[in-house]
């Protein structure tokens, strides 16, 4: 995996947007009505650049797969984030934004209390999916995380999902339930090995 930069917006975004389409936490938050599918992509465009200004943002070296890390202890408040804030109401939650705000509460009181290395989107593009792109990144991820010091934390609303993240090591170690059950996961060095075949 390499680090994106901005050059890397507009693919990181087609990815996620595609990957997500139909995932429910993602729909949740975006406005459902005749522009969800742009709507889903100003979200990744959001998530995109607040992980360029507090976290991290990695694409394959193939340019199939890429992954979206923040760092709360880092998130700050300034002028470029509140317009980002405002721009994501906007253009993609629309008239959602208390049920968003509602969500994000209940998120950060269930969330570990560690030095985060949050995976806030990992996808890759359809048609690679099972052929080891994912976890390959996941692992990567996992290294890097480790390097730095951090718990690898994630939420997902895919149950098929969750034994793919165990195979790695991860664990439910929470559940929400906001109209669809939540998983709350974390992954840390001694409780997993490295896993390369899926």
């Amino acid at each position: 995996m390499i680090k994106a930069g901005k050059r890397d917006r507009a693919a990181v975004v087609d990815i996620l947007a595609n990957a997500f389409d139909d995932n429910r936490s993602v729909n949740y938050i975006v406005r459902q009505d005749a522009g969800r599918r742009q709507r889903i992509k100003a979200l990744m465009a959001y998530a995109f650049d607040r992980c360029m200004l507090s976290g991290e943002v990695f694409i394959t070296e193939e340019g199939r797969g890429c992954a979206l890390v923040l760092f709360p202890d880092l998130k700050k408040s300034t002028m470029r984030s509140v317009l980002l804030d405002l721009k994501l109401v906007l253009r993609a939650i629309g008239s959602n934004v208390f049920k968003v705000l509602k969500r994000e509460a209940a998120l950060k009181k269930t969330q570990v209390v560690a030095p985060l290395y949050y995976l806030w989107f990992i996808g890759v593009h359809r048609e690679v999916q099972g052929r080891g792109t994912g976890s390959r990144l996941l692992n990567e991820l996992k290294q890097r995380a480790d390097e730095l010091g951090r718990v690898v934390c994630l939420e997902t609303s895919t149950i098929k999902n969750i034994p793919w993240y165990e195979k790695h090591g991860f664990r439910v170690y929470n559940e929400l339930n906001l109209g669809y059950p939540l998983y709350f996961m974390k992954w840390e060095k001694d409780a997993s090995a490295r896993v390369d075949d899926v």
